[in-house]
């Protein structure tokens, strides 16, 4: 099988300009994402879901870890949040859960974290090396009760994009993966602003859009009819980006 980055990234040069950019023409946005359920299909049927994304040594990570997408939120709540070092920034956990949650970045370093130096691969086709800390997101889940309702999770961001929070979302396979993480540092350093300060999303077995930055709201939910567009996350309603980016 071709992977999903080959494709993206490979000798035929398919226009790859920028996340915000990519594949505007609707013929190539046809070509290059059709098949999403089939590839998610062939992935879960053949890859054990249990599987972990390689793991790198210190000295193999990179020398920069460059920040792409949004690098600063720019709302006047969010520089509020910057100038008080994120004090008063709370990470709602909601939706269908027995018991909603209200976490402050000292309960999150609080909870067992888990240390993991991981590739970032990005679908403008570069990739980094970096060391990531943080609490994983099924710990959180279980400890908000999620409902054997629930299907997805959904994450709403700082970011603005048309007006509206940033959004995006994976199924509770991949939430409760070891490695998807809620990571508050980055290479041992709290995140800045530019990586998704205070908080982002790690689910090292997709594609770098899925890592949503400066996370402010964690929701289960039964369906993603009614998210944004329906299609899960903003790419993938606005610029036909894939829901599964497994790699």
């Amino acid at each position: 099988m071709i992977a999903r980055r080959s494709l993206l990234t490979g000798g035929a040069g398919l226009l790859l300009a920028g996340c915000d950019r990519i594949v505007q023409i609707p013929a190539a946005r046809k070509i290059l994402f059709a098949g999403e359920e089939m590839q998610r299909g062939l992935q879960r049927a053949l890859v054990d879901r249990a599987a972990l994304a390689p793991e790198y040594t210190a000295a193999q990570m990179s020398p920069v870890f460059r920040s792409n997408g949004t690098r600063d939120p720019g709302t006047p709540e969010y520089g509020a949040m910057v100038a008080n070092r994120f004090a008063d920034w709370r990470l709602g956990v909601g939706g269908l859960v027995a018991t909603p949650l209200s976490l402050s970045l000292a309960d999150l370093r609080a909870l067992p974290n888990r240390r993991q130096i991981t590739r970032h691969d990005c679908v403008e086709g570069w990739s980094a090396i970096g060391q990531w800390t943080g609490p994983m997101l099924g710990n959180v889940l279980k400890a908000a009760g999620v409902s054997e309702r629930a299907r997805y999770i959904v994450f709403t961001c700082a970011d603005r994009y048309g007006g509206q929070p940033y959004y995006e979302s994976i199924d509770l396979i991949d939430a409760f993966h070891p490695q998807t993480i809620l990571a508050w540092a980055l290479n041992g350093r709290p995140l800045d602003v530019a990586h998704g300060a205070p908080v982002r999303l790690r689910v090292e077995r997709q594609l770098g859009y899925k890592h949503a930055k400066y996370l402010m709201r964690i929701d289960a939910v039964a369906s993603l009819t009614g998210i944004g567009k329906g299609k899960g996350g903003y790419w993938e309603d606005n610029v036909d980006y894939d829901w599964y980016a497994g790699i």
